[in-house]
């Protein structure tokens, strides 16, 4: 399936798959929430992983940061039906409330936060082709490297239990696990570990190095077609994901 990667525009907002347009788990802090988020958190939800959802809150974060900042948001789209299929959002970190939450925070002084890459099902090798495409952006505008948070869950009961108290303050419905991109992903997109912690470590990818992060995005991609998919690239698995262009039309 032909998949090209373009920039998002405030106008398209509506084409995002409906967890990527909704949740706001990384753009709305619990301590300042809109009364749109404040009622959908109190409210609870039946889904743990769904996390906070408000279409307007969502909207209006991207339309702010487009507007002060640029392009945010990178999307995949099957060429076919033109559906949009993934997206990855990143962000100057003071535009992410709920990065301040983790332990390894603050995220360094040079870097963008790159918050979540969130998939299709049956898409989920393209999700590489995004982050080239970020990685390729941030590079022409001159950003030193991007960083990542991610979540190393072994025992993942525990680990969800304390993520939630941290993140969330105690609230599984203010988490979401889809959103949060797992350790072992980064790594394989050439990501190092500059923060350690057992459940949330901060991960870094230098941008100054030439095209040194374009042949750590070729292998990642090498090595997800030659294994089976990863299932927490799915946008429909219950669990943490890549849930966040320099070139308007990457094909993969």
């Amino acid at each position: 399936m032909a998949v090209s990667v373009e920039s998002l525009e405030l106008e398209n907002f509506e084409t995002l798959p409906l967890h990527s347009r909704r949740c706001v788990f990384w753009e709305v802090d619990r301590a300042g929430t809109s009364p749109a988020i404040d009622t959908v958190i109190a409210a609870g939800s039946s889904n743990d992983t769904a996390g906070p959802e408000s279409e307007f809150d969502k909207e209006a974060w991207l339309s702010g940061l487009l507007l002060e900042w640029g392009v945010c948001c990178q999307v995949a789209v099957e060429s076919t039906t033109e559906r949009v299929v993934g997206a990855a959002f990143y962000s100057p970190p003071g535009r992410v409330p709920r990065a301040h939450h983790f332990p390894t925070a603050p995220v360094g002084a040079d870097a963008v936060l790159l918050t979540t890459i969130q998939m299709e099902p049956g898409f989920e090798t393209h999700a590489v082709a995004l982050l080239d495409a970020v990685v390729s952006d941030l590079v022409r505008r001159g950003v030193r490297a991007v960083e990542a948070f991610g979540f190393t869950g072994d025992d993942e009961s525990l680990a969800m239990d304390l993520v939630t108290l941290l993140l969330g303050s105690g609230l599984a419905a203010d988490v979401c696990s889809r959103c949060i991109l797992p350790t072992d992903i980064l790594k394989e997109f050439g990501f190092e570990v500059v923060a350690e912690d057992p459940y949330l470590p901060r991960l870094r990818l230098e941008l100054d190095e030439g095209l040194g992060w374009k042949s750590q995005v070729e292998r990642a991609l090498r090595k997800l077609v030659e294994t089976s998919t990863p299932p927490a690239l799915a946008g429909t698995v219950p669990q943490p994901v890549t849930c966040s262009a320099a070139s308007s039309s990457a094909k993969v």
